[in-house]
Formats: structure tokens, C-alpha cells, sequence
């Protein structure tokens, strides 16, 4: 009887510690995957390797850009990526500029402190603006304040795995780029969607140039200014009746 009990222990013991391994063996998949972007652990895959997304260098003039376009290769690419809800991939001669909105398909797509910008508390009353009661939504934005995908209003918390992940997407279809930029600014989302609108339409974004170095000046580049939304100069443009 003795040796019939210490065997049970022993088989409890080691069915423990096979459940313990099991457990430990599911956390370190799920930090290692695209599912958590906040582990931080020393041989995480997201993380291995030189940064790929940001500043390379510090010359002058990385945001003077000759031209761009909205690719759709890459916006749809990215907006598969785990955590991401959707992505507008603007090329351009130098770089590619990504706008994300963020959901929880993933865990710590934002670092600590970084606030989201959305109150989603009307979906649950069954409207879209819970401070006025109105039930209608601007379709003209991509992400509003209101019941819509996730916003941080700085690029620097957004979680840094994330961005790394999203980049290393970017330059391997884009290989020619020579920096990623990432933002899921809330306006600079809204800029995006407009030109992207545009392209959709089958007209050139060249008369908006000026405009979206702009906005990218100021998004990544401290720049002091930012532009108009692209309706606003549409109608400024054009002609007086």
C-alpha cells in the first residue's frame, strides 16, 4: 500500500509539473507571437535583428518627398497583421508612411501610458456619439472619437514590437524603402484615408504633395503645421461660381 501511494504521488507530482511545462511552454508561444506585442523577452522573433521602422539617419530632408501613392498591396497586407484593425500604406521615393488603427486582436499594441483617443461606450446604448445621443457617423474619417477602431495620438507609444513587425511586412514587399514610418494618430489617419479616397477615384494625388509633406513633416518631424483636411482644400481650390 505504501509503495501504491508514493507511486500516486509521484504520478500527481509529475502530472503537475507536465501541466506547469504546458503552461509555461503557451505563455512563451503567445509573447513569442504576433498575439502579444509587449513581452519584451530576450529572444522574442518580433524583436531580433536591427530596428526597421523610424529615422534611419539624420539627414536633412527625408520627409521632401518627389512623390507618392497609395498602395493597396500594403494596406492590405498590414491590415492582416495581428492587433492592426486597418492600414493605409502611402510609397513615396524615400519611404513608406503607414496609419493603423489598432483592436484587440492582439494584447499591448500601445505602451504603457498611451491613452486611446475613442469613447466606445454608445455601442452599448445603441448610438454613435454618447455625449449628444446622435446616432449618425462622418464617413468621411476613418477613425472619429466615437464607437471606432483604436487611436493613440503619439507614434512614439505605440508598441515598438508592433511597429517592428509592421515594418519588416513593408520592406519585404517595398524592399526599396529607406525608412518605415508608423502612426495610429487619429487626424493623421483621416489625412490618410482622403488622399487614399483619391487614388481610389483614379485621380493623381500630385497636386497634393506639398500637402501630405507636409502632414508627414509634422506627424514625424516636428513640423509646427499641419495641413487642412484635403475636402476643406478641395473646396478652397475650387473655382468661385
Amino acid at each position: 500500500m505504501k509503495k501504491q501511494a508514493r507511486f500516486m504521488t509521484l504520478l500527481a507530482a509529475a502530472a503537475l509539473c507536465l501541466a506547469v511545462i504546458s503552461g509555461c511552454n503557451y505563455q512563451r508561444y503567445v509573447q513569442n507571437s504576433t498575439y502579444d506585442y509587449g513581452s519584451q523577452n530576450k529572444g522574442d522573433p518580433k524583436m531580433l535583428g536591427s530596428r526597421m521602422y523610424g529615422s534611419m539617419s539624420s539627414m536633412p530632408g527625408q520627409h521632401d518627398n518627389a512623390w507618392f501613392e497609395y498602395s493597396s498591396l500594403l494596406s492590405n497586407d498590414v491590415s492582416n497583421i495581428n492587433g492592426v484593425a486597418g492600414a493605409l500604406v502611402m510609397l513615396t521615393d524615400k519611404n513608406a508612411y503607414v496609419g493603423i488603427t489598432t483592436d484587440w486582436t492582439a494584447t499591448h499594441t500601445h505602451r504603457a501610458g498611451g491613452k486611446r483617443e475613442q469613447d466606445n461606450t454608445g455601442s452599448t446604448e445603441g448610438v454613435y456619439n454618447n455625449d449628444t445621443g446622435s446616432p449618425y457617423w462622418n464617413n468621411q474619417r476613418i477613425a472619429t472619437p466615437y464607437n471606432s477602431y483604436f487611436t493613440v495620438n503619439d507614434h512614439n507609444q505605440l508598441s515598438g514590437e508592433l511597429k517592428q513587425t509592421i515594418a519588416i511586412h513593408i520592406r519585404k514587399l517595398a524592399p526599396e524603402v529607406q525608412e518605415v514610418h508608423i502612426s495610429a494618430n487619429k487626424e493623421f489617419n483621416n489625412h490618410l484615408v482622403q488622399y487614399a479616397q483619391e487614388a481610389w477615384a483614379g485621380r493623381s494625388l500630385k497636386p497634393w504633395l506639398a500637402s501630405f509633406n507636409q502632414l508627414v513633416k509634422h506627424q514625424f518631424a516636428g513640423g509646427n503645421d499641419v495641413p487642412a483636411p484635403l475636402d476643406v482644400q478641395q473646396g478652397r481650390a475650387a473655382p468661385k461660381k
